[in-house]
């Protein structure tokens, strides 16, 4: 059955497929849950060239309806065109198989979620059928007990339920969802389907999931299709060992370059206008990968790429007291940070091993001074967390001068 659905495309899943940005990989769990809704990952594809290869296949796939078989093909005609070694599955037939089948499957099956869920939050069609059905698919030579226990449940779109359990909720699983009707709900209600089975929402240790789904499977395909692509980019930038994030990000940037400046301009009016830090933080430059290749060089290895700014650092930045010594940076700079670190020389401070990032303003030097390797807090979709990252811990005006001390050498 899933199988002839898949050779039906439709315009939502299509356009789902399409609006995403290739993003290289090193493993298949380097970008996770919703981040998929935003990235194309094929694990181990980090070069530009065969990834895009890869993805227009399954493009293919998506739009054309075509088979696994033919996708295998394609893939064995790409791995020999690229020379592509070392991916998981090398070596023996039915480690290609599984690897060409997963790889299909789940693309086939997101984006068919993806699709569907856009459709099932139509406003005309909420209006009729408000509620959303779990299905187990008829036919399955293996079902899943869990998946099975959810066949039928009907609730309503804001159930929490959604939000993990949406469908595909593990490899190979042919779940789905469906639009359904006040009778349909009454009818789910008298047949005590209205609502999920005691600890459905227990979280299995070995997964990090509620029970019954597989890691990296809790979540909503498409519910997070319209969120900015900067918020999965900063997710991943911090996953990701700095020479493989900092490429990434030199391939990404002329499409990323409106949103990070957005986001850090909304941290940095926000922090200004208060001056009261609530942990707010955003990536404002990603690191050079000439710059990591020559700390590298001097026994300084990143942990990643990212350097954020945060509003209490920012606050303590802008206070009045350093306005008055006349080291303040304006404003203004501080609203259009990236576009000034993309112009800036990095340098290494030998005394305090942080790294100085300085550049022109009229008639004067501006600076930032960047914490490397940095243990601290930041906030990620509305949670904290403690990352291992680099971060402003200030800025402002200074003389050029000083950098003609022995203790700054240029990195770039």
């Amino acid at each position: 059955m899933v199988a002839n659905v898949f050779a039906r495309p439709f315009t939502e899943q299509v356009d789902f497929f399409r609006q995403k940005i290739n993003l290289p990989s090193d493993r298949y769990d380097d970008i996770q849950k919703s981040a998929h809704d935003k990235g194309f990952i094929v694990a181990g594809a980090n070069k530009a060239d065969l990834l895009n290869d890869l993805r227009k296949t399954i493009d293919q796939c998506i739009h054309d309806g075509k088979s696994l078989g033919w996708y295998q093909k394609q893939f064995d005609e790409i791995v020999k065109k690229h020379g592509w070694t070392g991916w998981t599955g090398e070596g023996t037939k039915a480690g290609r198989d599984w690897r060409t089948t997963i790889t299909y499957q789940t693309n086939m099956s997101t984006s068919y979620a993806a699709g569907r869920w856009k459709q099932l939050h139509d406003p005309d069609l909420v209006k009729l059928r408000p509620y959303l059905t779990y299905h187990h698919a008829d036919g399955v030579r293996h079902p899943r007990p869990h998946h099975l226990s959810w066949n039928g449940f009907t609730a309503s779109r804001d159930h929490p339920f959604w939000k993990t359990h949406a469908a595909p909720n593990g490899w190979r699983c042919h779940c789905y969802l469906s639009a359904s009707s006040e009778a349909d709900y009454a009818d789910a209600k008298a047949q005590g389907r209205n609502e999920p089975p005691a600890g459905w929402a227990d979280i299995d240790p070995k997964t990090s999931e509620p029970v019954g789904i597989d890691k990296g499977f809790g979540y909503a395909p498409g519910a997070n299709a319209n969120r900015p692509m900067k918020d999965f980019i900063d997710q991943k930038l911090i996953r990701l060992d700095a020479p493989i994030g900092a490429a990434m990000w030199q391939a990404l940037a002329p499409a990323l370059k409106a949103e990070q400046l957005k986001a850090v301009q909304e941290v940095v009016a926000v922090a200004a206008a208060s001056m009261e830090p609530t942990s707010a933080s955003v990536v404002a430059h990603v690191i050079e990968p000439d710059t990591i290749a020559a700390l590298a060089a001097r026994g300084i290895e990143l942990n990643d790429a990212a350097i954020w700014l945060r509003d209490r650092e920012l606050i303590h930045a802008i206070r009045d007291i350093k306005d008055a010594r006349g080291a303040m940076l304006p404003l203004e700079v501080w609203l259009n940070l990236p576009n000034y670190l993309e112009i800036a020389t990095p340098y290494l401070d030998t005394q305090n091993n942080t790294l100085l990032y300085a550049f022109d303003l009229p008639d004067m030097t501006g600076k930032v001074v960047i914490k490397v390797n940095y243990s601290s807090k930041i906030r990620e979709a509305g949670k904290r967390k403690i990352v291992d990252s680099n971060f402003i811990v200030t800025g402002g005006i200074f003389d050029a001068g000083n950098l003609k001390n022995s203790r700054y050498v240029p990195i770039k």
